[in-house]
């Protein structure tokens, strides 16, 4: 049986953009009017570690993460097209050792396309690493740029948090529940 989610307080989602090597994190939440970012950071897996104790470590850190910081939801970056399929096969498990963690947390999971990501943190959804690491720390008020793939996890919480407020009704279309 899993366990209730955590309902009380403030919107506070555990945003992720999986990798097997480099998975980002970060965790926002909703003050008021204000999206407040409480940590991030990024898994990193050295290259000569097993892809299965990758997948271990990865499902181990949001274990933790969960614990710590009892977010009451979960985004995590959508699977994109990739041309190579041995890239999507790592993707994909990647994903799942962090979805996992989630739903045994008995988060809901919200999967978000990047270009909608970037969309609602840039304002176009063709923008580049650097230029959503930049609008990251902006919009968040953060004292130095975050390495690119904590920000693209904080852009995913930003985009969350966005689209659950009535006031930005357009985003919530694009959430879609695992």
């Amino acid at each position: 049986m899993l366990p209730p989610p955590n309902t009380s307080g403030p919107p506070r989602v555990l945003a992720i953009d999986p990798a097997l090597r480099n998975t980002g994190w970060a965790i926002v939440e909703r003050q008021g009017r204000k999206n407040v970012a409480l940590a991030w950071g990024v898994i990193r897996n050295p290259p000569k570690l097993l892809p299965s104790s990758c997948l271990a470590e990865i499902a181990r850190h949001f274990r933790q993460l969960i614990a710590t910081y009892q977010p009451n939801v979960c985004g995590i970056e959508a699977t994109i097209y990739v041309q190579n399929f041995q890239t999507a096969i790592t993707l994909g498990a990647a994903r799942g050792a962090a979805l996992v963690a989630a739903a045994e947390a008995g988060l809901e999971i919200y999967e978000y396309p990047p270009r909608r990501v970037k969309q609602a943190v840039v304002g176009r959804g063709n923008a580049d690493k650097s230029q959503v690491a930049f609008m990251v720390r902006a919009l968040l008020s953060l004292p130095e740029t975050p390495p690119h793939d904590a920000a693209d996890a904080l852009a995913i919480g930003i985009a969350h948090l966005e689209g659950s407020d009535p006031r930005h009704a357009g985003l919530a279309s694009a959430k879609s529940r695992c």
